[in-house]
């Protein structure tokens, strides 16, 4: 019998059968074919319908996603709350501890300020006893209002400036309506530049030496912080210093910044001011005249 009349595995005489009928699998595997027609049409039809394995998976799997994200989000919530109490409670201790170190510190400085008075009265006592100590008292003299060491009085141009005003519902305040050091280094450059005698800032003299820096929110003034409004008094004759000031580069700043941001700003005048000494700073680099290095 030729191979021609041979039956297939199925029993049907007249077909040919291939040489590889027994690797017919394999070569539908590898050249992609479903092994069971069957399948695919199955396939098909759940995936026409909606209802093919898998095509919820996608859903489920965003939907677990989302609600973890949800659980993370609501943990975090649930620390921040719990923290913001204790949060508030440390913060109100510490502006709590700042107010008593603050007024320890006044009380101590008025103290100063009695004992200091009554030291110049023995000195200018011990030293009105002779006229060397009497020239030495007059260049003493000179050399501490220099150096805003002793207490002076007069009449004086006060000049006011304060945050621009903050609505009662407002959250946050607005940062180019607040007060900056800076702008009260120029302040006090152009008192000192109209002829100010002895310039304080909210009661505290002002040196030479005297440094305006910012530190957070808050104004230092020689490293002690201070609040708004802050008032600036400027020894000397009111009226001219008032005319020397208005008008000055400090003058127009200071307007612009009223007029633009809505900072608080006045001068007014005052007959008799006070303004106590300043506190004295240790020399650290001084040597007695005529002592080489």
């Amino acid at each position: 019998m030729s191979e021609r009349d041979e039956r297939d595995s199925g029993g049907t005489p007249g077909r040919w059968r291939r040489p590889d009928a027994s690797m017919s699998l394999l070569a539908d595997l590898f050249e992609g074919r479903v092994a069971d027609p069957g399948y695919a049409e199955a396939a098909a039809r759940r995936r026409a319908a909606g209802t093919a394995p898998g095509a919820g998976r996608p859903r489920v799997l965003a939907a677990l996603a989302l609600l973890l994200v949800g659980l993370l989000l609501a943990v975090a919530g649930a620390q921040v709350r719990r923290g913001e109490p204790v949060a508030a409670r440390q913060r109100a201790r510490i502006v709590e501890e700042i107010h008593s170190r603050t007024g320890e510190t006044d009380d101590l400085a008025r103290r100063l300020d009695t004992l200091r008075g009554e030291t110049a009265r023995l000195r200018a006592a011990a030293l009105a006893q002779s006229a060397a100590g009497r020239r030495a008292d007059r260049d003493l003299a000179a050399a501490e209002a220099a150096a805003a060491a002793r207490p002076a009085a007069g009449p004086a141009l006060v000049v006011t400036l304060d945050d621009a005003p903050r609505a009662p519902d407002a959250e946050d305040a607005d940062d180019d309506g607040r007060v900056y050091d800076q702008d009260l280094q120029i302040l006090v450059n152009g008192l000192w530049a109209a002829g100010a005698g002895a310039v304080a800032i909210n009661g505290l003299r002002l040196t030479p030496t005297t440094a305006i820096r910012t530190a957070g929110e808050a104004v230092l003034v020689d490293y002690r912080p201070l609040t708004g409004p802050y008032e600036v008094t400027a020894l000397g004759p009111a009226d001219r210093l008032r005319a020397a000031f208005t008008g000055s580069a400090a003058d127009q700043r200071l307007a612009a910044l009223r007029d633009r941001y809505g900072l608080r700003y006045g001068l007014r005048t005052e007959g008799t001011a006070r303004l106590a000494a300043a506190a004295p700073s240790a020399p650290r680099y001084a040597r007695p005249a005529g002592e080489r290095e």
